[in-house]
């Protein structure tokens, strides 16, 4: 990134625009890409607790404080600067979703059932239609609420999953 701010401060310099906005256009892009890339770390964390829910038919409170945190923090790296749009849009994550399921299945085998299945298995296990549908729910809060408030709304949204009400009740 020095050397993109060296050629910037450069090409401004030299009067060359055209070049000066390539570079803020490509570092705009890199700094996209990596929002997004944390978005998907957060993504697939939440994936492998609401695959533990789905399989362990229980929630936990280690798991609702991950699912929880996971949310937020997809809350606040998704929303744009401006306060007023978000880098992904509450109708584009199903491919995300998709490609989470996909890198948290090997993660949650470990820790599924006591990591009893492998990941092919527990792949076969999965109801993903289900898993995606609920993941969906659960982001569509990180766009109706502010992050402060968040929690809250989750975990009335917890407390309907499989063992939700056991843990909302402890």
């Amino acid at each position: 990134m020095t050397q993109e701010l060296i050629d910037l401060r450069n090409s401004i310099l030299e009067g060359r625009y055209e070049d000066a906005l390539a570079i803020v256009d490509e570092l705009e892009g890199t700094s996209k890409q990596a929002i997004i890339r944390n978005i998907e770390s957060f993504l697939v964390r939440l994936i492998v607790h609401l695959i533990k829910n789905q399989i362990e038919q229980r929630l936990t409170n280690s798991w609702a404080a991950s699912i929880s945190d996971s949310l937020v923090q997809i809350k606040k790296l998704n929303l744009k600067d401006n306060k007023k749009s978000y880098y992904i849009n509450v109708d584009e994550w199903q491919p995300l979703l998709e490609a989470a399921i996909k890198l948290a299945i090997r993660p949650a085998s470990l820790e599924v059932l006591n990591g009893q299945l492998k990941p092919k298995q527990l792949g076969e296990r999965l109801d993903r239609n289900q898993l995606i549908i609920t993941a969906q729910k659960m982001l569509k809060l990180t766009y109706n609420y502010a992050a402060e408030d968040l929690p809250d709304y989750i975990d009335s949204y917890l407390s309907q999953l499989p063992g939700g009400e056991d843990w909302l009740a402890d």
